[in-house]
């Protein structure tokens, strides 16, 4: 593996010192930074339900009402009732709320190999505007699909997330043709960081528009933005460094020759060996696993501050979107840290990746288990499911790009396939939670978190065990691996 670290390394530093070439206003760090406001639109539309959902249910239709008052003693400080009660109210149970949190999935799940093997052959550029539109635009629908009855809403959710599928394929099979690979974590980090913020920002500035407007501007602010970004990204952005207008000759040079070994030219893909790839695999376990905890917090933590510790709307906002933030620091600072590691010839790229897997998927289940012992200790509950999530922020540096060290030509695709497997979590999580939380016991929560965290350790042992840091020699021209 040393040896082959060896090989990577070389073109990139004799073609060109990385000073040659700054990081500043290059067009691989705009196209980072562009990614990055993308993705953090694409999770603001993705996460603002969660939130908006808690003001379109009619009150006494969550069954918690009886069962929430003797577990923990209401903790809001301020009073409990909205600013504006204009919007419209929905007498959906438990288990209809759980399939409209599920829904997105459904539609999310379909078009990720597509996605990813459309990117290989027409470009992602194409592929990802279209998809954050997309989605923005049955975002802006969403009120008027919820009027027409909860059938359309399911419809609506599902149709975004056939839009958002196609977007981190797209993204991956991008930087297989500009990320140069001692830069892989740090501008994958920084494009895939916004998702985090997105979450970050809207979970509790939707809960202040819910607050003070109106839960439909939920939608439609969000919406409005989306396509706004996506004429920016049409103007600016370009797939391959050969085609973009204005980059500079040496940072063209810089990247292409950095890739050369790596990216294969033959025009079809080699299903057979990606599937039979165990390093693929590893990834595959690990990205399932992971989402499990991810999604399940994602979309049931705003509930889970309402109905067992109390928390009013917006307070819950802010909190709720407390993990988010940590884990969006975790992931910029885990990025710049493992490129550290790796370009200094310290640590070879299998055990940067593995390293940073076992922190950001066992760390979070130990957290995630305790959060569920502290009882009405509102603080400490905080405290642990914040942690929790801000360590599973490494995994961006560990399994997540890993897709692009064993195979960069075919990155969009090998994500397409583990993000297809991830993305059930999404689908049966949420709903498994729902079903497990009839009560809104202190008791059926440490269930749902033993859960994850059990799914979390498996991965993390999985991905250990079997993964790889080196280029496939299925991946490269003529099946062999390159030698120097």
């Amino acid at each position: 593996m040393e040896t082959q670290e060896g090989e990577d390394r070389t073109p990139l530093l004799k073609e060109s010192q990385p000073g040659t070439v700054p990081a500043c206003c290059s067009a691989r760090y705009n196209l980072a930074l562009l990614a990055f406001f993308g993705f953090f639109l694409l999770y603001a539309l993705r996460v603002n339900l969660s939130v908006a959902l808690v003001d379109m249910v009619e009150p006494n239709i969550s069954l918690a009402k009886n069962t929430t008052s003797n577990v923990c003693p209401e903790h809001s400080s301020t009073i409990n009732v909205p600013r504006n009660t204009t919007g419209e109210k929905y007498s959906w149970d438990a288990d209809t709320q759980g399939w409209i949190l599920g829904s997105f999935f459904y539609g999310y799940i379909i078009t990720q190999i597509p996605g990813g093997y459309i990117a290989s052959k027409i470009g992602g550029k194409l592929l990802l505007g279209f998809g954050i539109f997309g989605t923005s635009v049955f975002t802006l629908l969403t009120p008027l699909a919820a009027n027409l009855g909860v059938g359309y809403l399911i419809a609506v959710r599902a149709l975004e997330g056939l839009g958002e599928g196609v977007t981190f394929p797209a993204m991956h099979s991008m930087w297989s043709s500009w990320a140069p690979p001692l830069e892989r974590s740090k501008l994958l980090s920084i494009s895939y960081a916004g998702a985090q913020l997105g979450t970050v920002v809207s979970l509790p500035l939707s809960g202040l528009i819910c607050y003070y407007m109106n839960w439909v501007y939920v939608f439609y602010i969000f919406g409005a933005l989306g396509v706004l970004w996506f004429f920016f990204w049409m103007w600016l952005v370009s797939d391959t460094p050969e085609t973009h207008r204005s980059i500079s000759q040496a940072e063209r040079e810089y990247i292409l020759s950095s890739l050369k070994d790596q990216l294969s030219t033959q025009k079809s893909v080699p299903w057979r060996p990606i599937l039979e790839s165990l390093p693929l695999w590893a990834i595959v376990v690990a990205h399932f696993s992971y989402n499990w905890t991810f999604y399940t917090l994602l979309t049931l933590l705003p509930t889970y501050m309402k109905e067992i510790l109390r928390f009013d709307a917006q307070e819950n906002g802010f909190l709720s979107a407390l993990p988010y933030f940590g884990c969006w620091l975790c992931i910029i600072l885990s990025g710049q840290i493992a490129d550290y590691l790796r370009e200094k010839q310290n640590l070879s790229t299998v055990c940067v990746r593995k390293c940073f897997t076992l922190i950001g998927m066992i760390g979070p289940a130990v957290f995630l288990v305790a959060a569920g012992f502290i009882g009405c200790n509102y603080a400490l509950a905080v405290a642990f499911v914040t942690i929790s999530t801000t360590l599973g922020g490494f995994c961006t540096s560990g399994y997540s790009i890993n897709h692009l060290d064993i195979a960069p030509s075919y990155a969009g695709i090998l994500l397409g396939i583990t993000n297809s497997f991830a993305t059930i979590p999404g689908m049966v999580g949420p709903v498994i939670a729902k079903n497990l939380t009839h009560n809104n016991t202190v008791g059926e929560w440490q269930t749902v978190f033993y859960i994850a965290a059990s799914i979390n350790l498996f991965g993390a042992i999985f991905f250990a065990l079997f993964a790889s840091g080196e280029v496939q020699d299925w991946a490269v021209s003529g099946y062999h691996l390159h030698r120097n």
